[in-house]
């Protein structure tokens, strides 16, 4: 008796596949045939489970296991999420949730931080982008997923969370103690005049309000009489695509290809045209990127940099260019599917590659620059290697701009365009 509702389910997953299979083309029988069998053995799989294992399962048990597998083996960004992890992404949009404010994938086979958002917890605890979490409360992160790390890393504000990382850069384990807290997002985290009137204007992430954040912005600044400006792009994980390309819009002309998707189905292909109708096209712009610039920032870094409208500075961003569709269930769970890549206007890949600044800047000086970063290990080697005698990461500061030097770097640069500027008018006078 225990078998009917597992074989139940499992008749109408067939029925459905092999209904939607019925439609297919001749040119389509070969493959068709072979998801029959490969159905049929998820079918005896299910159906033996059910029977043998040691302890009794339930059908939806096994259904989204399977499910979760089966996303996880397609890329990182790929996921089924139950019912309450869909309606933990569904808060994370609206822009405050509980947890240490980081942003991670799975890179290398290794849970990495893509970055730490700005004024949260594992910002001022010291988190950088790239470091790898081998522990979470002690518990290895070998083959975890990122629907079980967001779980384990987020939760009720004041609560602790332990967690080690490997930072390859400085061959180090580290170890951080991080209380939660309340994660509220702010998408613009500073905009003012710094110098010489040169604006400076740091985005943390691409958000529902930003484009009518960074138009009050750019006003604000333009009445401050601000002549040249510095887009701060350095540790902003993405967010909403289409964001992404109205923020790059507002610096170049109308009518021109920001970013174009290509997915295996036509709704996948899509472009994305700027229709700004007064651009800032006459500004002198730099925008500063690093390892934790991904998704909407390298949207926007790639954009500016294809038409030659910008100077990118810091380091080659993350790499991150696919685009993921959430997709609901009937049952309040959901699909989120890598449904397509995006590409810069010249066709340029960002996914895996990430976008190469046109002038490299370490984020400290010459002098104080670390050694070159050893080559990524195996997931397999690293955890193999980990060492029980750790070390406690220090905490960062919150600096004065003047110490930042890749933004002093960028100050430098536009004051120099703005002293060749001037003397070419003289020179035509």
């Amino acid at each position: 008796m225990r078998r009917k509702p597992l074989i139940t389910l499992v008749t109408c997953l067939l029925v459905f596949v092999f209904a939607a299979l019925a439609v297919c083309g001749d040119t389509q029988r070969k493959k068709k045939d072979d998801l029959y069998r490969q159905v049929q053995l998820f079918a005896d799989t299910l159906a033996i489970i059910q029977t043998e294992y040691v302890e009794e399962t339930k059908p939806k048990d096994l259904i989204y296991g399977a499910l979760k597998g089966m996303l996880s083996s397609l890329d990182p960004h790929s996921q089924f999420m139950d019912p309450d992890t869909y309606n933990e992404l569904k808060v994370d949009t609206e822009g405050e949730f509980g947890g240490l404010g980081i942003e991670v994938t799975i890179k290398d086979g290794l849970l990495t931080v893509v970055t730490p958002i700005e004024d949260t917890p594992a910002w001022k605890a010291g988190i950088k982008a790239g470091d790898r979490i081998v522990r979470i409360n002690n518990e290895s992160t070998r083959d975890i997923t990122i629907t079980d790390a967001v779980k384990k890393l987020r939760g009720k504000p004041q609560e602790a969370v332990n967690i080690t990382v490997l930072r390859e850069s400085e061959k180090k384990i580290l170890e951080f103690r991080i209380v939660r807290g309340r994660i509220k997002i702010k998408d613009i985290k500073e905009a003012r005049v710094l110098e010489d009137g040169i604006g400076y204007i740091r985005l943390v992430e691409f958000r529902e309000n930003t484009p009518r954040d960074i138009t009050l912005a750019l006003e604000k600044l333009s009445k401050e009489r601000m002549n040249a400006l510095i887009l701060d792009l350095r540790n902003n994980p993405g967010g909403l695509l289409d964001v992404a390309a109205a923020v790059a819009e507002k610096f170049i002309e109308q009518g021109k290809v920001i970013v174009y998707t290509k997915g295996r189905q036509a709704q996948g292909n899509v472009e994305f045209i700027s229709r700004q109708a007064h651009p800032l096209l006459n500004l002198p712009l730099v925008v500063l990127i690093n390892e934790g610039s991904a998704s909407g920032s390298e949207i926007v870094a790639g954009c500016l940099q294809d038409y030659k409208r910008a100077i990118i500075m810091g380091k080659k961003s993350f790499g991150k260019g696919s685009v993921q569709t959430v997709i609901p269930l009937g049952d309040k769970s959901a699909l989120r599917l890598t449904t397509a890549k995006y590409f810069t206007p010249l066709g340029n890949v960002i996914h895996g590659k990430g976008v190469m600044p046109d002038i490299e800047v370490e984020e400290t000086s010459g002098e104080e620059t670390r050694e070159e970063a050893p080559p990524p290990l195996k997931a397999q080697k690293i955890f193999e290697e980990i060492e029980n005698n750790r070390k406690q990461a220090p905490l960062l500061k919150n600096e004065d701009y003047k110490k930042d030097n890749q933004l002093m770097r960028a100050l430098d640069v536009l004051k120099a365009l703005k002293i060749y500027g001037t003397r070419n008018v003289e020179t035509a006078k």
